[in-house]
């Protein structure tokens, strides 16, 4: 799906025009299809809403559907689980930020900003805007509506305590200003290769998210009658009548005011609040895209959020074929052969998600251990390779993950172009003879009556694995098989099940011989690096106090050595370059280093899930990433689905 030139005049007259970006010839067809909805073509026609082209402007972004012959209509039903399940509406419909992902996860396509520049040091984004471009309610969008967006929102400590990380470079927040009327720059303080993905996640949409001629009212740098708003809405603080009226990117209010000025292919008509039973949107009549036909989207008139206070029901409705998409809740690998099983019966078909995980499950040896003597022994790349050589993974791929994985350890998915072989696969035989070779070789040759292995101070060789059950139930299962296998190379294991405040206060406090937790970085390595440096200063579980050490520039935490450092070094190169390739190239000499030195296990590759989508709607992909980055199904563009009757 790519951004296309678009001819506004042939737009007005129904001609059906395709002018490339790239100068191919444009393509006509012989009899166009109608340009817009027929509710709003009977709008127009009655004088109540302005003509086509004067709602799109005259550059809206321009959808290659992924089927032809599209048509209008129809209300697509989809589920919700409570009244806290927000995102699940954010992930189909909340994706209009000023970059958007392509398909393969890889990169990214313009999205409400036609185009951009960065400068060469990568400290200056300047994005030039969609001319024309309007508000639900029809009010234009501007450059003013991104400057109170992040000038007088995100930065306001009244509203944000402090601002969104993303927004933050080298401890200062950005400088957004305005060009002209179609054209907004950000300056941040230090190079920052990493924006323009970071503006295809959900978390990059504030810029998009407020409309200054509405949110305005709710703010008291706009509205000097704010006290009296105040007073009528029976609300104290004006942050929090902000946050009721404008929503923020994740929070359910978002999405529970229909008078709210979007941005999106649907708008809000029944709200999500307290006690709804459902959530319907409607078409929103100023959408600002359209297809290669120059027909203006979504082709769905509506939606239909039906809200399931347990996952029994949401099944049995996906099963009897009443909801028209949905994976969200459902795709467990546990519910994968029902839904299979009934896919005739219900007139729906299955569509693949490909994990963005790496693993399901990531075992990381705490290598700066406060004991001396577990820190030289877990710091030991032997040990650890014995370690990993003791587990049974096609034991566990069979048994937890029902034969839907593989072996593997940490790095890139085979399908990302930074796939890296040696970071994936070493290690990962069943080599139980091998193990105990290496661990008496070092020392561990002596045993007790139980058969468990001493260290050479006469101690067991004991370790406990922190792991949050109830977050991840697989997590628990695969560890029994664990503590079996490494139980036959002699060394003991204890489960230590927690909750997860526990689990992030000893990993605080640096207690944890071992932890678990899923693997990210199989198709959003640079978004989330955490298991190939110490990066992260909680999610890093083998070394907590180098990832301090480098979130903190150095002046907290403990001083790691050369190793982590140069791929500290690598990372922050690759993160100040916009160039992908340059990214990769920074990246896979990160993965040398990580594979080299080998400091977390992997168990299995996390595993594709599913979702349904019913035969009546097309344009659905038979496959797509499954990440919160890319929060699918939206960058697949749902506005580009429709009904064959």
């Amino acid at each position: 799906m790519d951004d296309i030139g678009f001819n506004r005049r042939r737009l007005f007259q129904g001609a059906a025009t395709v002018a490339l970006a790239g100068g191919l010839p444009a393509v006509a067809r012989a009899q166009p299809a109608p340009r817009e909805a027929p509710d709003l073509a009977a709008l127009v026609q009655q004088n109540r809403l302005p003509p086509l082209a004067e709602r799109v402007g005259t550059a809206p972004l321009v959808v290659s559907p992924n089927e032809p012959n599209a048509r209008y209509g129809g209300t697509l039903r989809r589920g919700l689980r409570g009244g806290s399940d927000h995102n699940g509406i954010l992930r189909l419909v909340g994706n209009q930020g000023l970059t958007r992902w392509n398909m393969a996860f890889t990169d990214v396509l313009p999205g409400v900003a036609q185009s951009w520049e960065v400068s060469p040091d990568s400290k200056v984004f300047t994005f030039k805007l969609r001319p024309g471009m309007r508000w639900s309610d029809g009010t234009p969008f501007t450059a003013d509506d991104i400057l109170f967006s992040i000038n007088d929102c995100i930065l306001n400590t009244e509203l944000f305590r402090s601002p969104p990380s993303l927004w933050v470079i080298d401890g200062q927040p950005v400088r957004c200003e305005k060009v002209d009327d179609t054209t907004v720059r950000f300056t941040f303080a230090g190079p920052y290769g990493l924006f323009l993905q970071q503006m295809a996640t959900p978390l990059g949409q504030h810029p998009t998210l407020f409309a200054k001629h509405y949110c305005s009212r709710f703010h008291p740098r706009f509205n000097t009658d704010l006290p009296a708003v105040l007073r009528a809405a029976n609300v104290s603080d004006w942050a929090q009548l902000f946050r009721q009226r404008c929503g923020d990117i994740e929070i359910p209010s978002r999405w529970s005011n229909p008078e709210k000025p979007t941005l999106e292919p649907w708008v809000i008509d029944e709200p999500y609040q307290g006690g709804a039973t459902r959530v319907t949107m409607k078409r929103n009549p100023f959408f600002w895209q359209v297809d290669t036909d120059g027909r203006q989207l979504p082709y769905v008139d509506r939606l239909n959020f039906q809200i399931y206070q347990d996952v029994e029901s949401l099944m049995l409705d996906v099963i009897g074929g009443r909801l028209d998409l949905q994976e969200r809740h459902i795709d467990t690998l546990a519910n994968k052969p029902v839904v299979s099983q009934n896919q005739q019966r219900g007139g729906y078909r299955m569509f693949e998600t490909v994990a963005a995980l790496s693993n399901s499950m990531t075992i990381y040896p705490n290598i700066t251990h406060k004991d001396p003597k577990m820190r030289e022994m877990l710091g030991n790349k032997d040990f650890r390779r014995a370690l990993s050589l003791g587990i049974n993974r096609p034991e566990i791929v069979d048994i937890v993950y029902l034969g839907q994985s593989e072996p593997w350890q940490i790095g890139p998915r085979p399908t990302h172009p930074w796939y890296h072989e040696k970071l994936a696969r070493q290690f990962t035989d069943h080599d139980p003879a091998e193990a105990n070779r290496i661990l008496d070789r070092l020392g561990y040759n002596r045993r007790d009556a139980q058969r468990f292995r001493l260290r050479p101070d006469g101690q067991r060789v004991f370790l406990t694995i922190d792991v949050i059950t109830a977050l991840y139930p697989d997590n628990n299962d695969a560890l029994e098989l664990i503590k079996r296998h490494w139980a036959e190379i002699g060394i003991d294991l204890k489960i230590n099940a927690i909750d997860r405040s526990l689990y992030y206060t000893r990993g605080d406090n640096n207690d944890p011989d071992m932890a678990v937790w899923p693997g990210p970085g199989g198709l959003e390595p640079m978004l989330d690096p955490r298991d190939y440096f110490a990066q992260h200063p909680q999610g890093t579980r083998y070394a907590i106090p180098w990832a301090v050490w480098y979130a903190s520039g150095g002046k907290e935490g403990v001083e790691p050595p050369d190793h982590q450092k140069e791929r500290m070094r690598l990372y922050d190169a690759a993160r100040s370059t916009p160039d992908t390739a340059e990214q990769g190239r920074l990246m896979k000499q990160v993965f040398d280093i990580a594979a080299e030195q080998f400091e977390c296990l992997g168990v299995a590759m996390a595993p594709n899930s599913f979702g349904v989508a019913s035969n009546r709607l097309r344009g659905v992909p038979a496959s797509m990433p499954n990440s919160w980055s890319w929060p699918h199904p939206g960058p697949s563009m749902p506005q580009q689905f429709f009904f064959t009757s």
